[in-house]
């Protein structure tokens, strides 16, 4: 990156990871404060912690579609202050449904496909993937470091606390927007990040695309389904105080990230892809069934969390590299769009469905039900064709090129698969092998220099 787009994906990535880390903080101490609401049943406490995921799913791409109509930082700072007043509200409740009205509105705030787009215009093609990856590593760490700090936070200001606390960084990352991130020269329409309407059929209609969409999911929604019961089954059937549950999770999630990087690597480099993938999913159902069936052992409870966490966080990493190398190369971002609607609403699913499960069957009841979800996943799973690895890249072409002659063009070239021109946009989308491409041959059929981005 060059000092310009470090100066924007820095901060943006940092305003990102505020809101995700405000969102993940009251995962590991809700279920036990909303105990304590007035007009509160488990469904309902289900049904709070995953609202946010409802309107996220319902609002994330209308406001990418905005962004282009009125601009990228007036709609990211709508989206903040909208996040920071449902966070005063569920602050300020002292019911369960204003709780759920406050969860509701910070999901509301539905940033990412504005925020996506804002990173596009201030950053070139070929270092795009690594700016996003950037922005994927700070969600991941805010997961990891409210697993943490939530409890901490929970013992020294509680819970109304830490909605405070949320909205507070809301209103942080509009300073940092304005202070911080540089302003685009240009706003343009990015097929790789930006969902396009027309887009959606092909999308919705690829039997790849919709098992991953379903995959990530059920994903969130295990996810948001365990976090009802975890802190039941640490206080009251471990007897831990809550305050102390983060010493619980750190050791786990440190050995699990350590376990999770040579799989990772196993499956992108090694060609391993199916195997990790199918193995993940199945250690998340062994995870659940066991903390179903042994959760008044603490050798058993963190035994499935180890389990979880290293399957869970490898395939966070690897869904959305499988939806970029499967997706269209001039649809990329229409995927990532519906994708990214299907993780929010998992979270809902997960937060009411698991807040159903635990009121009628208590927490064995949630974790088998997550782990039966679980097996589902990997009987659609098994069904899934891996793609062939292989680098996406954009060049930039003539506004009067003959697109369908070029496209004919590129395809004869050596290491190149796929090829897509779009002339009214100036960019041509390719899908190549590194190892056999002819760049000197593209060079001297464009007369430009090829700028790579690999997925």
């Amino acid at each position: 990156m060059n000092a310009l787009e470090r100066k924007a994906v820095i901060p943006l990535a940092g305003i990102y990871g505020l809101r995700m880390l405000g969102l993940f903080l009251i995962l590991p101490v809700f279920s036990l404060y909303a105990d304590g609401l007035d007009g509160v049943t488990p469904t309902l406490i289900g049904l709070a912690l995953g609202a946010y995921g409802f309107t996220m799913a319902m609002f994330q791409i209308p406001f990418g579609w905005m962004s282009d109509r009125i601009g990228r930082k007036p709609v990211i700072t709508a989206g903040l202050l909208i996040f920071a007043v449902g966070s005063v509200v569920a602050a300020m409740a002292d019911s369960i449904w204003g709780v759920i009205i406050g969860r509701a509105l910070q999901g509301a705030g539905a940033i990412a496909a504005a925020m996506m787009a804002l990173l596009a215009d201030l950053t070139r093609e070929e270092i795009r993937s690594k700016a996003m990856a950037v922005i994927g590593m700070t969600i991941g760490m805010s997961f990891t470091v409210a697993l943490i700090a939530g409890p901490l936070l929970d013992h020294w200001i509680g819970v109304p606390g830490i909605f405070w606390l949320t909205g507070l960084f809301a209103l942080l990352g509009i300073a940092v927007l304005y202070w911080m991130v540089p302003n685009p020269d240009h706003s343009s329409l990015h097929r790789d990040v930006v969902s396009r309407p027309g887009e959606f059929g092909r999308i919705l209609s690829n039997p790849q695309l919709l098992r991953l969409d379903l995959g990530i999911m059920l994903l969130h929604g295990i996810m948001t389904a365990m976090f009802i019961a975890l802190p039941f089954v640490l206080r009251d059937h471990l007897s831990i105080a809550s305050a102390s549950h983060p010493w619980v999770y750190l050791p786990v999630l440190v050995v699990a990230m350590g376990v999770m990087v040579p799989l990772i690597i196993m499956a992108e480099k090694k060609g391993k892809m199916k195997q990790v993938f199918l193995a993940c999913i199945t250690m998340i159902a062994l995870a659940c069934g066991m903390l179903g069936l042994l959760h008044d052992s603490l050798t058993s409870v963190i035994a499935g969390l180890f389990l979880f966490f290293v399957a869970y966080n490898v395939l966070e990493a690897t869904l959305p590299s499988l939806i970029s190398r499967m997706a269209p190369i001039d649809a990329k971002g229409t995927a990532m769009g519906v994708y990214s609607t299907s993780q929010f609403f998992g979270a809902f699913l997960g937060g009411a469905g698991g807040g159903w499960c635990y009121g009628h069957y208590d927490v064995q009841g949630v974790f088998f039900s997550a782990a039966a979800i679980a097996l589902l996943w990997l009987v659609v799973a098994l069904g899934m064709r891996m793609p062939v690895m292989r680098s996406a890249m954009m060049l930039h072409v003539a506004s009067d090129a003959d697109g369908p002659a070029l496209e004919a063009a590129l395809l004869q070239v050596a290491g190149i698969y796929e090829a897509r021109v779009v002339p009214e946009e100036n960019v041509a989308f390719l899908r190549v092998d590194k190892k056999l491409f002819d760049r000197a041959a593209v060079d001297a059929l464009l007369g430009v220099t090829v700028n790579g981005q690999d997925d």
